[in-house]
């Protein structure tokens, strides 16, 4: 079995037992504990807020749900690619495992269960939980998910060290499953170099909308220095930047500088002959209006611009 360096992975799990019955009633009811299933507890205090509180949740919901089981269960899909770190455009709502026999006991909807015998070999293991390899949860994903949600987890799957070779074994077995054409192509797409799942669901849009494969991380020289693009299509003279909330959030520094050194940045890259398009979270609602756009731009790309 295979491991993973340690994660930060969120609020500790509770587990009710007779003796805390009556305690975690009113700590649930006074606000200081959430109850997020049947029997399982977190501390509101370690919860953060926005999409970090739903992926910790969604984590926490993942721990509850494997020590509750009375069979052999490993987590996967979207819930084992939480707990490898892989981005995701939506946090689950459900818990995925996979374990070769129904338990038998009631139905809970909040588990969905995958009933697949799953060899040793794609199994591992993350702070100590029961998961699907990392290969095999990315392919997970790209099977199961929308092509840009696919794209970012397969992306990030190879940043963290994926074996190629070892995905596509895993989809020449399931020749003719279901999401395996999407996931072939998504393997084909597939590129470490992907910083953001913003980006990947832009190349993603891009790549579908039958543009040519942009180059990722890109130097452009400029007058003030050498600047590396999201995505850029040298032939096209055309630049896309993907502008994430984070970026002006101060994380990087106040977000006036951010914005002068962007704006900055974005003049010295135009001079250098580049187009350059900004692609925010909204834009990614209507992923064919960006190969349009990338297209729109190349028609006022300078002539003979480097």
């Amino acid at each position: 079995m295979t491991s993973t360096p340690p994660l930060v992975f969120g609020p500790r799990v509770i587990v009710a037992t007779a003796e805390l019955a009556a305690a975690l009633r009113r700590a649930t009811a006074s606000g200081a504990l959430l109850r997020i299933r049947r029997g399982a507890y977190v501390d509101a205090a370690e919860v953060g807020e926005g999409w970090q509180a739903a992926e910790q949740l969604a984590r926490a919901r993942a721990v509850a749900v494997v020590r509750a089981a009375t069979a052999p269960v490993w987590l996967s899909h979207e819930s084992a690619a939480l707990l490898w770190a892989l981005p995701l455009l939506r946090v689950p709502a459900v818990t995925h495992v996979v374990q070769r026999h129904h338990p038998g006991s009631r139905r809970d909807r909040a588990v969905l269960r995958h009933r697949v015998d799953l060899p040793p070999s794609h199994r591992a293991e993350v702070e100590g939980l029961p998961v699907t390899s990392l290969e095999r949860t990315a392919l997970d994903c790209a099977c199961s998910l929308p092509g840009p949600a696919a794209l970012a987890a397969v992306d990030g799957a190879l940043r963290r060290g994926a074996d190629t070779d070892a995905m596509r074994a895993i989809l020449a077995d399931r020749v003719g499953g279901r999401g395996v054409v999407t996931a072939r192509r998504t393997l084909t797409w597939a590129d470490a170099r992907a910083e953001s799942p913003g980006e990947s669901a832009a190349r993603w849009a891009c790549l579908a909308g039958g543009l040519p494969a942009p180059e990722l991380q890109h130097a452009i020289r400029t007058r003030i220095g050498t600047f590396y693009a999201d995505l850029a299509w040298p032939d096209l003279h055309v630049v896309a930047e993907f502008d994430g909330a984070v970026k002006y959030s101060g994380a990087y520094g106040p977000g006036g500088q951010v914005l002068v050194a962007e704006k900055r940045r974005q003049d010295a890259i135009e001079e250098a002959g580049w187009v350059v398009i900004r692609i925010t979270w909204a834009d990614l609602k209507d992923l064919g209006e960006l190969a349009a756009r990338v297209r729109r731009a190349a028609r006022r790309a300078p002539r003979g611009a480097r």
